[in-house]
C-alpha cells in the first residue's frame, strides 16, 4: 500500500541528513543555486521567488516533491516557505539593510544565504539561495555632533581649504549615500568643495574667496547641508560655526629639543615616558600646540610609542623586547597655527636592568577625611593642599614626579629637596563651575617604573556670589483707577551659591513710595491704593535681592511703573465763559479771539475737538488752536450782540464733554453816512415873506446816523449860496436850524446847498439842496419848478466850510467855536465808553443772578434764538 512507503518527517531529517555528510554527491543533478534580488523594508508577503518554477521541477510527481529550509541559519527568520509549491515570500520581519548588514563595505553588498531541502528521497535535491538586498534611501544623512565649530586664521590667503572633518554619514550605499555638501549662507566670503579619497569618502572643504577681518566680524554662523543621491534627495544639516582667529606672531619653541631616555626591558604597556613641552608666547588659540611625530618616524617607533598630540606626553604603546638592547631615535614635531613646526629629538636607550617601583607617602596640609581633601573656594592661588614623598628609590636613579589630571593644581619640587614635592593650586578654585577634582600622581624612575597615587579633592562653597535678577530693569504699566491691593509684577532673582547662601529674599529701596508693597519671600510687587496719572504719571524706585549668606550679598533692579491714562477727567475751558469785542465789518474768517480748553487726561483721551451747538451757520471754530471765527463780514446794524455756545468732547472712551458761553460785542465803525430825512427831496422849497424878522427860524435840515457814538454827532454846514444877497440866511451847526440873518430885499429863489456830514473816521456825508421862495405869496408855482436847480450836488471839498458875516463877507470860523466843537466830541466820546462799560457790567450781573443749577459745565438753553438773541431795535442818534 501506499502509506507503507512513505517515511514520517522525522525519519526524513534523518535520512536527509545522513546523506549529506556520508554520502559524496557527485551528480550536479543534486545540487542548485538560485540567486535573487529584492529591496530592503518589503512587507510581509511579497513573492521573492518560486524555486519549482526556477529548477522547472514537475509538480505532478507522487509522491509529491516538499520544500523545506534548513533550521541552522538566522536569515530564514526573514522569508517564508511554501512547502508544498516552494514560492519564497518575505516574512514579518522586515528587513533593514543597514541593520543586517552593519559590518560589511559598500563593495560586498549585502546578502541573505539560504538552503532548501527538496524532498522526499527520491527527489532529494539542494539548493543554495542567495538573496541580494538592495539599498532604499530610508536613511537621511546626519552628521556626527550638531554644531561643527572650524577655526581660520583672519590672515588665511584667498583660496585657501579647510577640511571639515566632522562630515556626515548616510547608512545607505551607493547613489543614496551622501553626495554633496552645501552652505546655506556662504556671507559672501566663503564657499564650499568636496573631495573624494580613495575609499569613496567625501569631505567637504571650506574655501576663502575673499579677505577675513577679525576685527570686522570674529564669527560666521551657517548651516552646513549633506544631501544624498535619493529621489527626492534627503537631507541633513548642521551648525557650522566658523570661528575667525587673530593672526600668529609666534611659534612654539621646545623647551628641551633634545631628550635623553633611558628603558628597561621589562616597562610596562602605557608607562609614561617623558612630556616634552613646547612654549608659545601668544595667548588663546594662536598659543595651542599640538604635537605629532615626523614623517621620518618609522612605522615600528610608532607603533611602540604613542605621542599625545595635546599634552605632548610620550608612551609606551607596545612590548619591549627585554633581551636585547636598542635605540630608538624620535623626532617630534611641535605645530602651532600657520607655524612652521618646530622640532625636538628623543633618544629612548632600552636597557637590561629592573627595578622595584617606587612609592609615594602622601602628608596632607589641608583638611583631610577619608583620603578627600577639602578646600574652601576663598583659598587664594598656590594654596598648599600636601607633601608627597617619594619611597623606595635608588639614590642614583633620576625621578620624575608629575601629574596626571586637568585641574587649577600643580606638582612642583619642595625647595630642592629630593623626592620632596608640593602640590598646590594655582588659580582660585571656583565651587559653581566644579565641585570636585579626582588626580593621580605619578612618579617614574630612571628605570621605566612607576608608582601612583589617587587623591580627591572636594571644594567648599562660599557666599561669593551676589544674587542676579533676570532683569536690570524692569518696567511695569498699570491703568489707573486701579483696585487696591492690585498685582504688578513678581520678582526672580537667582543666586548660585548652594544651601542657604542661595537663598534670596526681596526688599523695596528706599526710594519707593509707602503705597507698594513687596512680598519677602516671593517677591510679588502689589499697590495698596489706586493710582491716579493726573496725580503721578511715573514711579522709580530700586529693589533689591539679598541673599543668606555670610556676609550678605545683594544686587538691586529698577522698576519703572508707568500709570496708563484712562478717560476721568472732563475737557476744561479756562473761563466759565468768554466775551470778545470785535468791531463790525471784520473780515471774513479773521480771528474773532481764541477759547483755551486743557484735559487732564494723556492721548486720545486728552485730545479736544470744538464744534458751535448754536450759529454755525455764522461762525466757526478752528478745532486745532480754538479759534473763533465768523464766515462773513458782522454788520452791527443788523445785530450788535452774538451768544454762543462752544462744546469740547475729548477723544476717550467714554466720551466727556463740557460747553461753554460766548458772548460777540460788535463794535461801531463809521460805515454809514448821515441820512437827511427833511427836506425830503432837492426839488422841494418853501415859502419865506419878505417882512420876515432877522433872528426868525426859516427851516431846519433834519439828519439821522446809523452808527453809534462819535460815527453819529451830524454836523451841519452851507457850502454854496445862489441866493440874490449873500449871507441872507445861517444854519446852525448843531441842530440843522436854518435862521434870517438880515432883512430880505429881493423877491426870488434862495438856493442853499447844505453839508450833512458825520465826526467819524473817516469822516462820511451827504448833501441836500435848501430852497427858499421869497414872496408875498406863490402864484405862479410853475415859474418856481423853473428856478430850481437842475444840476448834480456839489462836492464839498470845492468849498470849504465858511461863515458869512453880517455884511456878507466870508470870514473864519472863530477859534472859540472850534474849542466848543471839541468839547462836544470828548463828551461824547467819553458818554459812549461809559455806555460800553454799563452794558458789560450789566451782562455779568445778569449772569450772577441766574440760578445755579447743578450741571456738567453749562446749560444750554432751549430756546436759543428766542432767549439768547437781543432784539432791541435800532438806535438812532440824533444830537
Amino acid at each position: 500500500m501506499r502509506n507503507t512507503c512513505l517515511y514520517s518527517r522525522g525519519e526524513l531529517w534523518a535520512l536527509c541528513i545522513l546523506l549529506l555528510y556520508t554520502s559524496q554527491l557527485s551528480s550536479s543533478s543534486n545540487f542548485s543555486h538560485l540567486i535573487y534580488k529584492i529591496k530592503e523594508g518589503l512587507p510581509k508577503g511579497i513573492l521573492i521567488g518560486a524555486i519549482g518554477d526556477e529548477l522547472n521541477l514537475d509538480v505532478s510527481v507522487d509522491p509529491p516533491r516538499s520544500f523545506n529550509l534548513e533550521q541552522k541559519t538566522s536569515s530564514q527568520q526573514y522569508v517564508n516557505l511554501n512547502n508544498t509549491t516552494g514560492e519564497l515570500y518575505t516574512s514579518a520581519v522586515e528587513i533593514d539593510r543597514e541593520s543586517l548588514c552593519a559590518d560589511s563595505h559598500d563593495g560586498q553588498g549585502c546578502s541573505i544565504f539560504l538552503d532548501v531541502l527538496i524532498l522526499p528521497q527520491q527527489f532529494f535535491q539542494l539548493v543554495k539561495i542567495q538573496i541580494f538586498i538592495e539599498d532604499v534611501n530610508d536613511n537621511r544623512p546626519h552628521f556626527p555632533v550638531e554644531e561643527i565649530r572650524l577655526s581660520v586664521p583672519e590672515n588665511a590667503p584667498v583660496n585657501a581649504r579647510f577640511a571639515v572633518e566632522q562630515s556626515a554619514v548616510d547608512p545607505d550605499i551607493g547613489i543614496h549615500s551622501v553626495q554633496t555638501y552645501w552652505l546655506v549662507n556662504d556671507y559672501g566670503v566663503f564657499t564650499l568643495d568636496v573631495e573624494e579619497n580613495e575609499g569613496g569618502e567625501l569631505t567637504p572643504f571650506l574655501i576663502i574667496t575673499e579677505a577675513l577681518d577679525r576685527e570686522r566680524q570674529a564669527e560666521y554662523v551657517t548651516d552646513i547641508i549633506a544631501e544624498d543621491g535619493g529621489s527626492p534627495p534627503l537631507l541633513g544639516t548642521a551648525t557650522l560655526r566658523i570661528i575667525i582667529t587673530d593672526v600668529n606672531d609666534n611659534c612654539p619653541k621646545f623647551t628641551e629639543s633634545q631628550l635623553n631616555i633611558t628603558l628597561y626591558g621589562n616597562a610596562t604597556k602605557g608607562m609614561q615616558l617623558a612630556r616634552l613641552q613646547a612654549y608659545d608666547p601668544d595667548e588663546g588659540a594662536n598659543a595651542q600646540i599640538t604635537y605629532s611625530f615626523s614623517e621620518r618616524v618609522t612605522l615600528e617607533s610608532r607603533n611602540l610609542f604613542h605621542l599625545d598630540k595635546t599634552t605632548g606626553v610620550l608612551k609606551l604603546a607596545g612590548k619591549i623586547d627585554n633581551n636585547s638592547g636598542k635605540l630608538f631615535k624620535l623626532i617630534v614635531l611641535a605645530n602651532g597655527p600657520t607655524c612652521i613646526p618646530e622640532v625636538a629629538t628623543v633618544m629612548v636607550h632600552v636597557v637590561k636592568e629592573p627595578s622595584g617601583p617606587p612609592a609615594i607617602m602622601p602628608r596632607y596640609i589641608a583638611s583631610e577625611k577619608d583620603g578627600i581633601v577639602s578646600l574652601s573656594e576663598s583659598e587664594p592661588p598656590f594654596s598648599p593642599i600636601a607633601f608627597f614623598t617619594i619611597k623606595n628609590t635608588d639614590p642614583r636613579q633620576t625621578l620624575e614626579c608629575f601629574l596626571e589630571s586637568t585641574g587649577p593644581f600643580r606638582l612642583v619640587p619642595y625647595r630642592r629637596l629630593k623626592n620632596e614635592y608640593l602640590l598646590e593650586t594655582t588659580e582660585p578654585l571656583d565651587y559653581e563651575q566644579q565641585q570636585d577634582y579626582e588626580m593621580t600622581i605619578v612618579v617614574r624612575s630612571a628605570h621605566g617604573l612607576t608608582g601612583r597615587t589617587v587623591l580627591k579633592i572636594h571644594v567648599l562653597d562660599v557666599n561669593d556670589n551676589s544674587p542676579v535678577f533676570k532683569q536690570s530693569l524692569i518696567e511695569i504699566t498699570v491703568e489707573e483707577n486701579n483696585p487696591p491691593n492690585t498685582f504688578l509684577a513678581q520678582f526672580q532673582a537667582t543666586d548660585a551659591d548652594s544651601g542657604i547662601r542661595g537663598e534670596v529674599y526681596y526688599v523695596l529701596g528706599v526710594d519707593a513710595p509707602t503705597i507698594f508693597h513687596l512680598d519677602k519671600l516671593t517677591g510679588v510687587l502689589t499697590v495698596s491704593t489706586s493710582l491716579d496719572r493726573e496725580e503721578k504719571e511715573t514711579y522709580r524706585f530700586m529693589v533689591r535681592a539679598v541673599d543668606q549668606g555670610t556676609p550678605r550679598k545683594e544686587s538691586i533692579a529698577t522698576v519703572i511703573i508707568s500709570v496708563q491714562d484712562r478717560n476721568d477727567n472732563s475737557p476744561r475751558f479756562i473761563n466759565k465763559d468768554f466775551t470778545f469785542f470785535v468791531p463790525e465789518n471784520f473780515p471774513g474768517f479773521g480771528e474773532i479771539g481764541v477759547l483755551t480748553v486743557t484735559d487732564a487726561d494723556a492721548g486720545e483721551n486728552g485730545w479736544v475737538a470744538l464744534s458751535i451747538l448754536n450759529g454755525s451757520d455764522i461762525f466757526v471754530i478752528d478745532t486745532g488752536r480754538g479759534a473763533l471765527r465768523a464766515k462773513t463780514p458782522l454788520d452791527r446794524e443788523q445785530q450788535g450782540t452774538y451768544y454762543i455756545w462752544i462744546e469740547a468732547v475729548d477723544g476717550g472712551e467714554p466720551v466727556l464733554s463740557c460747553v461753554t458761553l460766548v458772548t460777540v460785542l460788535l463794535l461801531d465803525v463809521n460805515d454809514n453816512p448821515p441820512t437827511v430825512l427833511f427836506p425830503q427831496s432837492n426839488q422841494s422849497y418853501m415859502l419865506v415873506l419878505p417882512s420876515t424878522l432877522p433872528g426868525t427860524s426859516i427851516t431846519e435840515v433834519y439828519a439821522v446816523d446809523r452808527d453809534t457814538g462819535m460815527n453819529a454827532v451830524i454836523a451841519y454846514s452851507i457850502i454854496r449860496r445862489t441866493d440874490g444877497e449873500p449871507g441872507s440866511f445861517d444854519i446852525d451847526p448843531y441842530t440843522g436850524n436854518i435862521t434870517l440873518r438880515k432883512t430880505l430885499s429881493n423877491r426870488g429863489l434862495y438856493s442853499l446847498w447844505v453839508k450833512v456830514r458825520d465826526h467819524g473816521q473817516p469822516e462820511l456825508y451827504s448833501t441836500v439842496l435848501v430852497n427858499l421862495f421869497v414872496n408875498e405869496t406863490v402864484t405862479n408855482e410853475t415859474l418856481i419848478q423853473s428856478l430850481l436847480p437842475r444840476g448834480a450836488a456839489v462836492d464839498p471839498k470845492e468849498i470849504p466850510p465858511v461863515k458869512e458875516g453880517r455884511e456878507g463877507e466870508r470870514v473864519p470860523i472863530p477859534c472859540s467855536e472850534y474849542q466848543v466843537l471839541l468839547l462836544a466830541l470828548t463828551a461824547t466820546c467819553l458818554g459812549l465808553f461809559l455806555t460800553v462799560v454799563s452794558l458789560v457790567t450789566y451782562i455779568c450781573c445778569k449772569k450772577v443772578r441766574k440760578p445755579k443749577k447743578k450741571r456738567l459745565d453749562v446749560e444750554i438753553p432751549l430756546k436759543l434764538n428766542h432767549e439768547m438773541v437781543d432784539k432791541n431795535p435800532m438806535e438812532i442818534s440824533n444830537i
